[in-house]
This record gives C-alpha cells, sequence and structure tokens, in this order.
C-alpha cells in the first residue's frame, strides 16, 4: 500500500492513501539495490529515511532496513508523514498495483543497469506510453531516452534554460521541441518553506527574479498548447495550489494529497487536461 499523507489540520478529512484520494499521477525516484532490485527511494542514502548508516546500492533488497514510523518531510521541513506499510517498495510492485496510472519516474544517479531495468519494467508491464523519463541531467536523460525512445521524457535541467531563452526572445514558436512534460519548482516556496543548500538562492532578489521569470502565464499556455504537460514542484499550501493552477499548469506535485484533494473539490477551478495523454 502507498504511505499516508501527512496529517491535515483538522478542517480537513481524514488522511487517505494518494491514489485513494484521486490521484492522476505519481512521481518516483528508483534507486537499485546490490542484487538488482528497483526500488523506489528518493534518497541513495539511508539516513534520513531509515536513520542506518549506508546506501540502498550497498544492500541487498531483503536487508533494507523499513522507513522510520514519523518522518520528515524533505520539502516541508518540521512537517511529518506516516503510512501503514514502511517497506521500501520495488517499482515491479508499483506497476503491479496501478497498472493504468502514469508514472514519473526520475533517474538521479548515473547508473546504465538502473536505466536498463526500468527499461525492461516498463515493457513487461507494457506501460511505455504512461511513464516518463525524468532526470536533471543531460548524460543521463540521453542514456533514457536510448534504452527506450518509446517513453515520454521531461526538461533537463540544460534544456529549461534553453526554453527561456526561446521564449524570452520570441523564437519559442519556431522551436521544435521533443518533451512530453515540464517539470519545475515555484521559486516562491524557497526560503518560505523549503530550505537550500545554495547560498545564492538564499538571497530574496534571486527568487524573486526567478519566480517571474519561470512563473509567466503565457509560458505555461503555449506549452499546454502544444501537448506539453505542466507540472509544478513540491506544493503544499493552498496559496500555491491555485497559483499553479491560475497561471494554467496541467498539475502540482504534493507530499499533502488529502490537502490538494480538498482544495480542488472546493476551489472550482477549470479542470486541466488528464495527466495521460501522450502520443
Amino acid at each position: 500500500s502507498l504511505p499516508l499523507s501527512p496529517s491535515p489540520p483538522p478542517s480537513l478529512p481524514p488522511p487517505c492513501s494518494a491514489m485513494e484520494c484521486g490521484t492522476e499521477m505519481l512521481e518516483l525516484d528508483c534507486v537499485l539495490t546490490r542484487d538488482g532490485e528497483v526500488v523506489i527511494s528518493h534518497d541513495t542514502d539511508l539516513y534520513r529515511q531509515a536513520a542506518v548508516r549506508g546506501d540502498i546500492g550497498d544492500l541487498d533488497y531483503q536487508d533494507l532496513p523499513l522507513y522510520k514510523e514519523r518522518m520528515e518531510i524533505y520539502f516541508y521541513p518540521d512537517h511529518y508523514s506516516t503510512g501503514r506499510d514502511r517497506r521500501i517498495p520495488r517499482l515491479e510492485e508499483v506497476f503491479q498495483n496501478f497498472p493504468t496510472v502514469p508514472i514519473n519516474v526520475e533517474i538521479k544517479v548515473d547508473e546504465p543497469r538502473l536505466i536498463s531495468k526500468v527499461s525492461d519494467l516498463v515493457r513487461r508491464f507494457d506501460r511505455e506510453q504512461i511513464t516518463v523519463w525524468a532526470s536533471a541531467s543531460d548524460k543521463i536523460m540521453d542514456q533514457c531516452r536510448t534504452e527506450n525512445p518509446s517513453m515520454p521524457h521531461i526538461f533537463t535541467q540544460s534544456r529549461v534554460i534553453c526554453l527561456l531563452l526561446a521564449f524570452y526572445t520570441g523564437l519559442l514558436p519556431f522551436l521544435p521541441l521533443r518533451e512530453s512534460c515540464l517539470e519545475y519548482p515555484m521559486p516562491s516556496i524557497i526560503g518560505r518553506y523549503y530550505r537550500v543548500d545554495n547560498w545564492i538562492l538564499k538571497f530574496p532578489l534571486v527568487i524573486r527574479v526567478l519566480d517571474w521569470l519561470l512563473m509567466q502565464k503565457s509560458l505555461i499556455k503555449h506549452l499546454v498548447d502544444r501537448g506539453i504537460q505542466v507540472y509544478i514542484w513540491t506544493l503544499n499550501e493552498e496559496p500555491d495550489y491555485r497559483r499553479a493552477f491560475q497561471l494554467g499548469a496541467t498539475g502540482v506535485m504534493t507530499d499533502f494529497p488529502t490537502k490538494l484533494r480538498h482544495f480542488l473539490d472546493s476551489s472550482h477551478l477549470p479542470s486541466p487536461p488528464p495527466a495521460h495523454s501522450w502520443g
């Protein structure tokens, strides 16, 4: 089973699993164990998630520790999550349990064997049209696309920069775009409820400039009109949900599916396009 969402304020309904709340797409990070199992984990290191020193890649799957009973949320410090099932899940289990749910699979490490195994699982479960390659790295993304070019993929970090340059110089309408999704953060959350180590992002002026550059309604509309889906991460407060959808985003990534569900049910905003219409 999927983890429970964090405990909501008293005005919200009780926590539910992401799928019970009507989540339309899952975002997962994949790591490879020593014995070759593809598992779902945001970190390669186990300490933050399981209070155990060491890397997932140094252990066989059967030896992986359980998640902490109460884990601090990475994008929402001082807030915690719990869940029914504390096992570190395998990607295969997720594909088995949710065969028709679109899934964004992020590869953060340059590990060709991991990429190959993810691709093999995607093919075995016949879900190439609803599974998205994601990576910030051009090198890793090139490997992913070479391994399985049939899968849609996101803009890498350098491609986002190219996208912005084309937009602000007026060349974007003439630029071919091979990507299916744009996934990027809402800069205004940095420092407000998301702490970063990068010193340059500690300056409010830098955050305001980045927010102005990225959060442009006309940019999002242009991409959506071209069939590219736009997801903004990782938003955990209702004003940010509202801003993202008013800007025209296809969807948002959140640690609080209960809170997002409550917002969507009560906001009366126009419904975004479905999260599975690639191809």
